[in-house]
């Protein structure tokens, strides 16, 4: 058999090849990326959101205003009906201006009204029947115009939001001269400013 024989440098060399082959750690395979897939709700590079276009921008801006009016004419339609249903006359007996008790319940829904509506302002016209002269009745119905802004006052309502007129006999709702007639004449009215 023959024994081979080797220099120092080429064992050297040898020695140095094995070793590093032997420290040397396997390289792992490196997994593959997955590639990035867009969801379809999300958009990709492809599907990029542009901005609006100055139609668009004035079609959404018109749209807005256009609800913005709608719900102002329901808030004010719905202001109105309020005031129909609530301000209802109320009516003193002959040669008075004090409440009538039945009246009040009239002037409590009155003042409540008045409470969920600030922007309300109203005018209490004071009325008589054609009985008496035209300054007796003017001076009666100023009396009960102000007994009832005093009255609402008294339930809470500002009186700044409340004024008042006499027209007296001056503006009939019935001219029959008999008591039913003159009773529905004996009224404070109240207008909506």
């Amino acid at each position: 058999m023959s024994v081979r024989r080797y220099t120092a440098p080429s064992l050297l060399v040898t020695l140095l090849i094995a070793g590093g082959l032997a420290c040397r750690k396997p390289v792992a395979a490196r997994p593959e990326q997955p590639q990035a897939v867009a969801a379809p709700d999300q958009p990709g590079p492809a599907d990029q959101v542009l901005p609006p276009t100055d139609a668009e921008q004035k079609r959404t801006s018109e749209d807005a205003l256009e609800a913005a009016r709608n719900a102002a004419a329901m808030r004010e339609a719905q202001y109105h009906k309020a005031a129909d249903a609530a301000l209802r006359d109320i009516h003193f007996n002959f040669d008075q201006s004090a409440i009538v008790a039945s009246d009040k319940p009239v002037l409590v829904a009155i003042a409540g009204f008045m409470k969920r509506y600030p922007q309300a302002h109203v005018t209490i016209d004071g009325n008589c029947d054609d009985r008496g002269t035209v300054e007796y009745n003017l001076a009666l119905g100023e009396r009960r115009a102000a007994v009832t802004l005093d009255y609402l006052v008294g339930l809470g309502v500002a009186g700044s939001r409340l004024d008042t007129l006499s027209y007296g006999k001056e503006k009939p709702v019935c001219t029959e001269s008999v008591e039913s007639c003159w009773l529905r004449n004996r009224r404070a009215h109240f207008t909506l400013k």
